[in-house]
């Protein structure tokens, strides 16, 4: 398959095996299977009745994943509106209940009015650097006290972060650094 083009398949849950239309677009860097398969048997005793938000969501694989294994709902957001319209289609096909799609660039999703979200997906087009920004924007009102964020950023590069987030896991695949990080209920005294 043509990295950005085609088709990939759900690894687990109720959807195991369904496959996500992939459209072909410039930058659109799908999760590849291996991580998705690690990140969710990290997170595989939150996801059930969790509400998650997946930024920057692309083809929308890691937050259908999560529908897949019983989160109650995501929040998707993409800017690109034939990204976004994929995800649609997919989400309607796959008949996967809970996912609702923004059309709209992650920054200005997180101007509105926050809902706290347990679990996070952060995985911004690589040459945009958006990490620092979104995570920054994530504090104010966007996270659960407990929130489990999931960044993927390159190889050997990780973005400063807020000091809330605690790392808990890492793992590196091909060019992908992609790190798992639980929010602190309190914030550290300075």
């Amino acid at each position: 398959m043509k990295r950005g083009s085609g088709r990939i398949r759900i690894i687990g849950g109720s959807l195991r095996n369904s496959r996500l239309d992939v459209p072909e677009l410039p930058g659109l860097r799908p999760t590849p299977e291996r991580v998705r398969e690690t990140l969710f048997n990290w997170l595989a005793p939150v996801v059930a009745g969790a509400r998650g938000l997946d930024l920057c969501a692309g083809t929308g694989a890691l937050g259908i994943e999560a529908l897949s294994r019983g989160a109650a709902s995501v929040q998707f957001v993409e800017a690109q509106p034939r990204a976004a319209q994929a995800l649609r289609d997919n989400l309607a096909r796959l008949k996967a209940a809970g996912g609702q799609v923004a059309t709209m660039d992650a920054q200005r999703f997180l101007t509105g009015s926050p809902t706290p979200f347990d679990l996070v997906w952060l995985d911004p087009p690589f040459d945009a650097d958006l990490w620092t920004g979104l995570a920054a924007r994530l504090e104010q009102g966007w996270l659960s006290p407990s929130a489990w964020l999931y960044v993927e950023s390159p190889r050997g590069r990780v973005p400063e972060l807020p000091p809330a987030w605690a790392l808990h896991r890492e793992a590196e695949a091909g060019e992908v650094r992609h790190a798992l990080y639980r929010r602190a209920e309190t914030l550290p005294l300075s």
